[in-house]
């Protein structure tokens, strides 16, 4: 068994970029690891996991093998009948194998393989020291990290994130003799930059850890990180609140500071007039303090920075920090009252002149579409129309707010502050705020009414606008975030349990666009129409397209989803001119959702698998057909057993799930399927399908299509099969 020592390397630089030190971390370690395993070293891993800090990037290891295993190495040869002259003598083709191998053709082995027998050289020599491996091992971990902007520095040609100082290289108490980037490794780090500034030596690679904390330096991100919240929530408590913990900011702060301290800080509370999310943004975004709440969740004005630093006088630092949020948070109080006096409505006006995009006008024609399509959709989930069509006209006005313009991230939660100010109803204010929502992939739909109303006219008109002026996505192009914008629509339609007709909307949509995105000369009506009605197909197979990852997420199969979507998706109808125009059976993503969920349900039933299997068999038979298939079977021209059977029970399955399927209580239906499986595992085992007698045959034919439209009435089980 080998003999394993720990391993520690680390690089000490100057101040690594914030948002890319854990992923520059896990390069590293992740490369070391990958450059020893090429080698043949053994490695005992634990829980070893990256170790960083803003000067610094670490690999400790437990237990690294001190030495490779064994070499063994097997170089082919020549074929005999190539190697060997006809006396049996070696010709110069196994002479030089021998001589390139160092031995005498003598002490050549020999293999077979399926073109006959041929020499070979087999040789074993000892591994190679794992000190000796590590320049490689550095090299190949360096040369993998992810570093799109090099930094040089001196007169020489290598780069790194930042300028390297020091370089620690250890296994067990040995110095590896290797260097990187022009520094020479040896066992000296260095602590903090102001309470440990000198060098600190580390006998070997278990003592890393212990010795840094001693320099003031929590080198474990994790251990940083949980020092932080500590530090944070009990600052927070003292000041009387609680602190808002945002998981970027704190991931942020992490990477700014080897030796985190918390001071409680102070506003004046005059800026507690302005939005609490522009302060916060300001806080967070900008400064990356934590700001403190109060016992109802409202912002005080309290905040907590995070210094780098034991001070011994934390009062100045409690100034600075009070004093570089001051002109940030006077701008922002200026930009609100000077808003104020404008007035929402009154900031309509200037939308007029802002182009939305060069086919689809100015964003005040998107806002008149947008109001059309809230107050239809309204009608039809039971909002209010005129607070719907309302809220519509007010959304985009905050865009041309001084508040908005110097915080982008504030659209819509600015106008619902200044529509709340102009005396709008709260149910339309709040709307204004929640037509973005969701904001970002894991957030919440709108809550109110109201708000799922505008979110979904909102994303409507962004998808039926920007597919018909030729802006669907390809590749990583989405400039106006098409597939968010999909996305977003369809989680609204059904976690809100909105049974809408999705094309039907498409089709509307469509029809408020400028005309000239169809209307050219020389085009005929028929064709126009042709043209939407494909443009509102494309629109909704890219929605539903959407949905993939979205019931990934929720355990749903591929084969669930796709069985259907068959029943979502536009089928040909009609000559070649008119192909994909004809409406998908389900066209409410509601309604998509309910039969998945019943799909999901069904696939689980013992008898699930042999229905799907028979379906698409059935499928198969229907589609070889060389008859005219008559809508109904004959009940006269039913003989066999079987076929009686199965005719029975297909219509006694109509008429038990016919209610269910019409109600929309797909399990019900799928459930009651299932008791199919005997009558038709039955009739496949006795009855011949394609019979002699072409009426029997058609008859037959007939029961088949039956049996499958009732099959397939909720999902296209036949997806299910394997």
């Amino acid at each position: 068994m080998s003999i394993k020592q720990p391993l520690l390397i680390e690089l000490g630089t100057e101040e690594l970029p914030v948002k890319a030190l854990p992923g520059l971390a896990q390069a590293f370690f992740d490369g070391v690891l990958a450059a020893l395993d090429k080698r043949g070293v053994a490695v005992e891993r634990g829980d070893a996991k990256p170790l960083y800090s803003p000067r610094r990037l670490a690999v400790l290891l437990p237990g690294v093998a001190v030495e490779q295993p064994e070499q063994t190495s097997e170089v082919l040869g020549p074929y005999l009948n190539i190697a060997l002259d006809a006396n049996g003598a070696p010709t110069r083709a196994l002479e030089g194998f021998a001589a390139k191998a160092g031995v005498a053709w003598t002490a050549l082995e020999k293999t077979s393989d399926a073109k006959g027998e041929r020499f070979v050289h087999r040789a074993t020599k000892p591994g190679a020291r794992t000190l000796d491996l590590l320049q490689g091992v550095l090299d190949e971990a360096l040369a993998g990290m992810p570093i799109p902007k090099p930094m040089r520095w001196g007169a020489h040609a290598y780069g790194f994130a930042r300028p390297l100082h020091w370089l620690v290289v250890l296994l067990g108490n040995e110095v590896a003799d290797v260097e990187a980037l022009g520094i020479r490794a040896g066992r000296h780090t260095r602590g903090h930059r102001f309470h440990a500034p000198q060098a600190i030596a580390i006998a070997q690679p278990q003592d890393y850890v212990a010795a840094l904390l001693d320099a003031k330096v929590l080198v474990d991100a994790d251990a940083r990180r949980a020092r932080i919240v500590d530090e944070v929530e009990r600052a927070a408590q003292a000041a009387g609140g609680s602190a808002r913990i945002d998981e970027g900011n704190l991931e942020q702060v992490n990477c700014l500071n080897e030796w985190p301290v918390a001071v409680a800080c102070a506003f004046d509370r005059e800026f507690l007039a302005v939005p609490q999310e522009a302060l916060v943004e300001t806080m967070e975004a900008n400064q990356k303090f934590f700001p403190v709440l109060d016992a109802g969740g409202k912002l005080t004005e309290k905040f907590i920075g995070i210094a780098n630093i034991e001070s011994k006088d934390a009062s100045e630092i409690r100034k600075g920090y009070e004093r570089v949020i001051r002109p940030r948070f006077s701008d922002a109080k200026f930009f609100f009252d000077e808003d104020l006096k404008q007035g929402l409505a009154s900031m309509g006006e200037g939308l007029k002149t802002v182009t939305y995009q060069a086919k689809l006008g100015s964003v005040a024609d998107k806002v008149a579409r947008v109001a059309a399509l809230a107050e239809a959709i309204a009608t039809q989930v039971g909002a209010d129309p005129a607070q719907a069509r309302r809220a519509a006209e007010l959304a985009k006005n905050d865009l041309q707010s001084r508040m908005v313009n110097e915080f982008p991230e504030l659209q819509g939660i600015a106008g619902r502050y200044y529509a709340q100010r102009a005396g709008e109803t709260d149910a339309v204010a709040l709307a204004i705020d929640e037509a973005y929502r969701p904001r970002f992939a894991a957030d919440d739909i709108a809550a109110s009414m109201l708000g799922k109303v505008l979110a979904i006219a909102e994303r409507l008109d962004t998808l039926a606008g920007g597919f018909s002026a030729g802006l669907k996505p390809t590749g990583n192009k989405d400039p106006f975030a098409l597939r968010r914008n999909a996305l977003g629509l369809a989680r609204t339609i059904i976690e809100s349990g909105f049974d809408l007709d999705l094309p039907q909307l498409l089709d509307q949509s469509i029809s408020l666009l400028p005309g000239v995105l169809f209307e050219t000369s020389g085009k005929e009506e028929l064709a126009v129409a042709l043209q939407r009605r494909l443009t509102r197909n494309d629109v909704f197979e890219f929605i539903l397209d959407r949905l993939r990852g979205y019931y990934v997420d929720r355990g749903f199969g591929a084969r669930e989803f796709n069985a259907v979507l068959e029943k979502a998706t536009p089928t040909p109808s009609g000559p070649a001119t008119n192909v994909a125009v004809a409406d998908a059976v389900c066209t409410s993503l509601y309604d998509f959702d309910r039969r998945l969920d019943a799909i999901g349900t069904f696939a689980q039933l013992p008898e699930a698998a042999a229905l799907a299997a028979a379906n698409k068999r059935i499928g198969n038979i229907l589609k070889k057909a060389d008859i005219a298939i008559p809508a109904m079977e004959d009940a006269a021209l039913l003989s066999e057993p079987a076929e009686l059977a199965l005719a029975e029970a297909v219509e006694a399955a109509y008429a038990e799930t016919g209610p269910a399927l019409a109600q929309g209580d797909y399990v019900s239906v799928l459930t009651r399927l299932a008791a199919l499986r005997a009558p038709v595992d039955a009739f496949f085992d006795a009855v011949m399908v394609n019979a002699e007698d072409p009426a029997v045959r058609a008859n037959r034919l007939a029961l088949l299509k039956r049996l499958a439209d009732r099959l397939g009435s909720v999902a296209a089980i036949e997806h299910l099969s394997a």
